[in-house]
């Protein structure tokens, strides 16, 4: 009997090492043939299928629906044998003795045990690179100076961080003196306002007093991204105030959480809960009593009823309106124009202009 395949995760950007898993068309210890899909991934630029290379029976499946994983990694094994067992990770690997939820790479750990870093003071909710190791650790080397309670930088140029400058700029309270982009040279500009520098020059900015930040990745093909630059920011001592348009209403009673976006000409009602990090575009109804996890991101036009629950890093599109009382599951992706009319499980895929009904 031949040896067990090894199925590794693919590279499916080259810009990207990270994935996300949007679908699984299969469960451990499922019998599949040559030619079969296993798995599709998401980055920002495309969906890729994986697809079994041989026949046999799928075991160690490490794709989780909504979960990210990493090129090079072990996606699962196919083996001929229906009673094979894969091999136990004993070995020091990312599995042993790791602070509850955090996920992180073999070399980021080994890097991480190099530096005598506290891996309790890494981020969870996303996969924990080498370069979140390294960051992490000059982070812990550097004692930051008081913060300036009104100077803020946005992390993005694309066209959110557009509309959070115009809303910074209107809302008028607080001073903003740059702009954080991977993508464009420093000394340029957005809008009239500086680049400063990209991610790695975070620390810096932080030292130079800088004590607010906004984050203006959208997370629109990958939500993940939102989450872990709001992590690497607060990481560095950064505070992400809440920002609300001065042309939105928000009912006294509603609770917007910290990095929460509210923008221009949208509705919070009576007892809704906005979580950290939300988005709540333009023009957005947000009805009384709904509770929107963390990172939510309502893109321009969404409808929710009354008493909607939404799950953590969920995006629902533009236009989408829903029934009362549904609750939206966690990493769901919501198409533009969808109507809800049921219960959405977690990380369910919803196509643009249709009714969801479960």
């Amino acid at each position: 009997m031949a040896d067990p395949i090894v199925v590794e995760v693919p590279l499916v950007n080259p810009n990207e090492p990270d994935a996300l898993v949007v679908d699984v068309a299969l469960s451990e210890g499922d019998h599949v043939s040559a030619g079969d899909v296993l798995c599709s991934l998401e980055t920002s630029k495309s969906v890729e299928d994986v697809y079994a290379e041989v026949s046999g029976y799928v075991f160690g499946l490490a794709a989780k629906l909504g979960s990210t994983v990493t090129a090079g990694n072990v996606l699962c094994y196919l083996s001929e044998d229906p009673q094979w067992t894969p091999p136990a990770d004993d070995d020091g690997g990312p599995g042993d003795d790791l602070p509850e939820d955090l996920r992180i790479t073999e070399p980021a750990l080994a890097v991480a045990k190099e530096l005598g870093l506290d891996l309790s003071t890494l981020p969870v909710g996303v996969l924990i690179t080498e370069r979140h190791v390294r960051e992490a650790a000059d982070v812990e080397s550097v004692e930051a100076p008081p913060a300036d309670p009104s100077s803020m930088v946005v992390f993005g140029a694309g066209g959110h961080g557009k509309t959070l400058i115009e809303l910074i700029r209107e809302a008028g309270q607080l001073e903003l003196v740059g702009v954080v982009d991977d993508r464009l040279a420093r000394g340029s500009d957005v809008l009239g306002v500086p680049v400063l520098g990209n991610r790695d020059d975070l620390t810096s900015i932080r030292r130079d007093g800088i004590g607010l930040a906004a984050n203006a990745i959208g997370g629109i093909s990958n939500m993940a991204s939102r989450v872990e630059v709001s992590q690497a920011l607060a990481a560095r001592g950064f505070v992400l105030p809440a920002l609300v348009h001065p042309t939105a209403f928000i009912e006294a009673s509603a609770s917007i959480g910290e990095g929460a976006q509210v923008l221009a000409h949208s509705y919070v009602g009576s007892d809704a809960v906005v979580g950290r990090g939300v988005i709540v575009n333009t023009g957005a109804v947000v009805s009384h009593d709904c509770v929107l996890g963390d990172h939510v991101n309502l893109s321009p036009g969404c409808l929710l009823a009354g008493g909607i629950t939404v799950g953590e890093a969920t995006l629902l599109g533009m236009g989408v309106t829903t029934y009362l009382g549904i609750n939206i599951g966690a990493n769901v992706r919501v198409g533009n124009g969808a109507i809800i009319t049921a219960p959405v499980p977690d990380g369910r895929r919803i196509a643009t202009g249709s009714v969801w009904e479960g």
